[in-house]
């Protein structure tokens, strides 16, 4: 499928979208810090063939780095208020495609994982919502806004979250009245589940495992 572009609360906002071969459930894919690479585009693709009409909003517009330092500039350089508007409007126009469901969620990779989070929580529509190793450098919102249940993936050698940072900000959720499962892959790095990841830690059966859970999760709760 070609990008495509939406409404974004009286702004505009691009992404990518692949679609089902019949109709299922929308769902919002937030990336890693790299931008909305080629792989980027395969993982939207993937959920698609699950049955997800699924649509990656470029929140970079148009940036991509291979480069960590650069990546990490990109992403500091985000206008979450901006970000917000775009997510929002991702939401709104999966949810009017014609072959969704009525139904929508979130998943999201490292900064994306901070970021279906953050979706969650500003967007009463999303039914469900899955962090990948959750990272969030711009604070983090009210998570007892959340309505919908988060499932969270990590991995127990991570450099960025340690498993006590991880298990911290499970209570928090829950504290805050969500429904939260974080699951733990045993030495699993960074970016484990991402097959073209530049630190070397991908784990092909904990990527499994995780992705199982994952496509699971999302269809039980936005069939």
């Amino acid at each position: 499928m070609p990008d495509v572009e939406f409404e974004a609360n009286g702004g505009k906002g691009n992404g990518y979208l692949a679609e089902p071969e019949g109709e299922g459930p929308g769902l919002v894919v937030l990336g890693e810090w790299w931008g909305l690479d080629d792989n980027m585009r395969q993982l939207v693709d993937s959920f698609a063939r699950e049955g997800f009409v699924a649509l990656a909003p470029d929140l970079y517009h148009g940036k991509t780095t291979e480069e960590p330092d650069e990546a990490q500039k990109q992403l500091m350089a985000m206008n979450m208020e901006e970000a917000e508007k775009e997510m929002r409007g991702a939401v709104q126009y999966v949810l009017a495609h014609p072959k969704c469901n009525g139904k929508v969620g979130a998943v999201g990779f490292c900064a994306g994982g901070g970021l279906s989070v953050w979706a969650a929580a500003s967007n009463p529509q999303i039914g469900a919502a899955v962090t990948y190793y959750y990272v969030m450098p711009h604070g983090k919102p009210d998570f007892s806004k959340i309505t919908a249940p988060v499932l969270g993936h990590f991995g127990t050698a991570d450099d960025f979250i340690s498993v006590d940072d991880s298990k911290a900000l499970e209570a928090e959720l829950r504290e805050a009245g969500v429904d939260v499962t974080f699951e733990f892959y045993e030495g699993a790095g960074h970016a484990f589940a991402n097959d073209h990841n530049r630190l070397g830690t991908y784990d092909q059966a904990n990527a499994a495992r995780a992705w199982e859970r994952t496509t699971s999760f999302l269809k039980e709760h936005l069939s």
